[in-house]
């Protein structure tokens, strides 16, 4: 381990506007549109970035989206929308981005994948276009790896390095050190071609959570680079939901990550603001960030009478969630407000004082009347038929006179 090197802070990358790097994690994501559809796919850039993705990447696969990407753009400031768009290039990013200069221009950043940017005694001359198009820009370029696509040269080499020592690596262990040596030949090259290092992000992504844990915080030792964190391939469903909040949770109570992205597959019909929603609640669960009011409420038990509880819940975070666009700009420290909804008198009042607002419902055999807390003091005890209209009234006149 290197200490000179860890204990010194990380490159400070500037992309559209955005800090990356030395502060607040950056949330991102990608869109799965057809990038050449201009209409929806600045319209999906548009839903990210109102659900809160700070940075939207799409793919520019070839000559029609590039061609659509000034549209793009053009489209998304037209509606003051000012969030960064990314390129995402492989194997054709080198001509694309000189044949297209107004795609090279409109985008905040370019992805190159260190394993696909070209083979043989091609690589090194792509990859050195690639580069000489982001420094003659000033466009930072995040040089991102994936298990997926490993540079076969390089694979290839390290495979028979490692089989003539006394002690070789198990293959997991060998991939694992090729991505990272990957990803950081790579950046040491862009350097040499001219690239600043405060226009590099890196990243090393896999689909298994102890390899990501392991590379990261190897990654992390070995350079100053911005770092984008990201499960690849993470699934569907809870599946990918639990994979990369436990990966990701384990890196950023380390400090290890300046951007991420939960790579979810979308469920049917399922919106793919999900994936937004899903990054936030990690970095706000962590108490990192707030991006939103939060509300605490008990699951239930033998001791609740009814659904009443759960449904007041899932109605009070509803009806937040579509309140945050206005709030955001009306009553932007609302985000750190905590709500609690609960079911009966065991930790219902206690809860609720803890919050800065809260309920505490009647359970079984208890007086049907449904005390409001203020920050700790009681304010309000409601009873009748509509106890949830009357806590949202009061929870709206809180957040006026509160924030």
């Amino acid at each position: 381990m290197n200490k000179q090197l860890i204990d010194k802070p990380r490159h400070v990358v500037n992309i559209g506007g955005i800090q990356v790097g030395g502060g607040a994690v950056v949330v991102q994501s990608m869109t799965n549109t057809d990038t050449a559809d201009a209409k929806g796919t600045a319209q999906q850039i548009y839903e990210l970035h109102q659900a809160g993705s700070q940075m939207v990447r799409i793919t520019v696969n070839n000559e029609e989206s590039a061609a659509a990407v000034p549209e793009i753009i053009d489209r998304l400031r037209a509606a003051r929308c000012d969030v960064p768009v990314i390129g995402d290039f492989h194997y054709n990013g080198h001509m694309l981005l000189q044949a297209y200069p107004e795609c090279a221009e409109k985008l905040a950043k370019y992805r190159i994948n260190p394993g696909n940017v070209g083979f043989g005694r091609k690589r090194d001359s792509q990859f050195e276009e690639i580069i000489q198009v982001a420094k003659d820009l000033n466009k930072p370029v995040r040089i991102g790896g994936n298990w997926g696509s490993l540079d076969q040269k390089l694979m290839a080499r390290m495979m028979d390095e490692n089989a003539n020592k006394a002690e070789p690596l198990s293959s997991g262990a060998l991939i694992e050190k090729a991505l990272i040596d990957s990803v950081l030949e790579s950046a040491a090259q862009a350097e040499s071609f001219g690239l600043a290092a405060d226009r590099i992000v890196v990243s090393c992504k896999v689909s298994s959570v102890q390899s990501l844990i392991r590379i990261y915080q190897s990654l992390s030792q070995q350079c100053r680079y911005a770092l984008h964190l990201g499960l690849t391939e993470a699934g569907m469903g809870n599946k990918g939901i639990v994979a990369s909040t436990a990966a990701l949770s384990v890196l950023l109570q380390q400090n290890i990550g300046d951007t991420i992205r939960v790579s979810l597959t979308p469920e049917p019909n399922q919106a793919r603001t999900e994936e937004v929603k899903i990054a936030q609640q990690i970095l706000q669960s962590l108490e990192l960030q707030s991006f939103k009011p939060e509300v605490t409420a008990c699951p239930g038990c033998g001791r609740t009478t009814s659904e009443f509880f759960q449904v007041l819940a899932k109605d009070v975070t509803e009806y937040m969630e579509r309140k945050m666009p206005e709030w955001r700009i009306s009553h932007p420290g609302v985000k750190d407000m905590n709500v609690a909804v609960m079911g009966c008198i065991v930790n219902g009042p206690g809860e609720s004082k803890h919050a800065d607002i809260g309920i505490s419902l009647p359970g079984t055999g208890e007086t049907p009347t449904a005390p409001i807390f203020i920050r700790g003091q009681k304010s309000h005890t409601l009873k009748g038929d509509n106890i949830a209209g009357q806590f949202i009234d009061i929870l709206d006149d809180f957040v006026r006179t509160h924030y």
